[in-house]
């Protein structure tokens, strides 16, 4: 049960035993009154607000009366099961009892339980007894506490439901009612099962015969997500929290239920609203990167203006001898002209990509076909290659066609490292699962390795170590990466070279075997 709930039912109970004919006390599990009504306050000639607060052995004079309801009470909490004993009414420390009878009356004591299965308070009534009716008024007793206990639970504005310990539903809470579309007349009897679709439904009967027979608690107190079923046959998501009832020889379940279906739209809402943020984010990261392309492109548009400028004054001239410089400033400005393009048919490539498309991918296959793409002219290099892959790390959720872009990144920079050192040239590609939800991926070199001054900004566009290289591919992949939900990073190797690392959600079983 959750606070909200424990405290709307312990309202309603205080109000349900100032609404009460009989004489009533609530008590807290320390034995302290918390609430008494005006039966109880007129049977015992004390006024009832100078009891709320103290506990029983200061209330009352120790006498025979008082040790038998003490007796009682230890045992509802011991035993967390309803208690009666019949004996003289206890008296005051104070006050003048206006009305109290020399005769015996039953005392009936009931636990309410909290939904970890504790005594929350108790129920303490007095009920006129004889003699020769003790044994009908006791049961009376127990009938109207039950009763009296059932109105209090049916006022909790979460939907609950109780049901016997053959899963059999004895109460239905009007807020169930509606949330279920079933009325308490047509479900009344049935197996609580029928609120659930399946398997929950072919299940309960067996969580219960678990429960009874060894004790263990893998429900009871203990609230957690599940799917109900309505009348329509229409299903929703509720926040369930079981709670353990024990009145007289019967045991009963109260299940407290909330609909989650406003909450899960909301999320959804937010993350939609959170995708449209990434989104734009997106966008304004490709802004910035832009202005930064707009000084570099500037540098090979300059050079083409010149180039064409003197080939203007050349071609004024039309001079046989000139005819060789002028073919070489046409294949500069050419070739400048061609750089230019290629970093922005790069950009925009990048950017007409939009939104990845992520399923559930094998991560050793995806390894495979990187590996084709990225290893071409690798054995000519003279360069081993060895795979370390983790079979825990068995699928990730990715865009197949980005993390393969990535993969084959990190592959060729690795090749092309190597490929200026004279010493051993070996490449390790290896895939690791991390504990909770992802997978690891590195790529490890024997290259020369990394400055500390360029390793700091290696992902940022525009920083480079190759001397033809324009810097966008570390940032590109930095940027695939994130919006996978990963994060990459570059370390040094022991014994020289380096590492690249990045990690992918992994995925779930289940959501694999819906993939293949």
């Amino acid at each position: 049960m959750n606070e909200t709930s424990g405290e709307q039912l312990y309202a309603a109970a205080v109000g349900m035993i100032h609404a009460s004919q009989c004489a009533e006390l609530a008590l807290s599990p320390e034995l302290t009154i918390i609430a008494c009504n005006e039966g109880y306050s007129s049977l015992q000639g004390v006024p009832g607000d100078t009891l709320i607060g103290k506990p029983i052995r200061q209330v009352f004079r120790e006498d025979a009366a008082v040790e038998l309801l003490l007796t009682s009470l230890e045992s509802v909490l011991s035993l967390r099961r309803p208690h009666q004993v019949t004996a003289p009414v206890p008296t005051p420390v104070a006050g003048s009892p206006a009305r109290r009878s020399p005769r015996s009356v039953c005392m009936t004591n009931i636990p309410v339980l909290d939904a970890d299965g504790a005594v929350r308070w108790i129920v303490h009534s007095l009920d006129a007894a004889s003699d020769s009716d003790d044994r009908s008024a006791t049961a009376a007793a127990l009938e109207a506490a039950e009763a009296r206990l059932r109105s209090i639970l049916q006022t909790v504005p979460d939907a609950m439901i109780i049901i016997d310990d053959h899963g059999r539903i004895e109460s239905l809470s009007t807020t169930a009612e509606q949330l279920f579309g079933y009325s308490l007349a047509e479900i009344a009897g049935d197996n609580v099962s029928r609120l659930m679709p399946s398997p929950d439904r072919e299940q309960h009967d067996a969580y219960i015969r678990r429960y009874l027979s060894t004790g263990e608690r893998r429900i009871i107190g203990i609230g957690r997500i599940v799917v109900g079923q309505r009348k329509d046959g229409t299903t929703f998501p509720m926040h369930l929290t079981v709670g353990e009832l024990r009145s007289g020889e019967r045991h009963y379940f109260t299940g407290f239920i909330r609909d989650l279906t406003a909450q899960q739209l909301t999320e959804a809402r937010l993350k939609e609203l959170q995708l449209e943020v990434t989104h734009m984010s997106r966008y304004t990261a490709l802004g910035e990167m832009a202005s930064t392309l707009a000084h570099e492109i500037n540098q090979p548009l300059t050079a083409i203006s010149n180039y064409l400028r003197g080939s203007q004054r050349l071609l004024d001239k039309i001079e046989t001898e000139s005819t060789p410089m002028l073919r070489e400033a046409l294949g500069k400005a050419a070739d400048q002209a061609l750089r230019a393009g290629h970093i922005i048919r790069r950009l925009r490539e990048f950017v007409a990509r939009g939104e990845s498309d992520r399923r559930v991918e094998n991560l050793a296959k995806l390894v495979e076909d990187a590996s084709a793409l990225g290893l071409v002219g690798a054995h000519e290099g003279g360069i081993t290659v060895t795979y370390r892959l983790d079979p825990r790390a068995g699928f990730v959720l990715a865009d197949r066609i980005q993390i393969q872009q990535v993969l084959v990144n990190l592959i060729r920079n690795a090749i092309e490292v190597m490929l200026e050192v004279p010493a051993e040239r070996r490449l390790e590609i290896s895939t690791a699962a991390l504990a909770g939800d992802f997978a690891e991926i590195s790529i490890s070199d024997t290259g020369l390795g990394l400055a500390p001054e360029v390793a700091s900004h290696l992902f940022q566009p525009f920083v480079t170590t190759k001397p033809k290289g324009i810097g966008l591919g570390l940032s590109i992949s930095r940027t695939i990466v994130e919006a996978h939900g990963g994060r990459i990073w570059v370390e040094d190797r022991p014994g020289g070279g380096t590492i690249f690392r990045f990690t992918l959600r992994r995925a779930e079983v289940e959501e694999a075997d819906n993939a293949g």
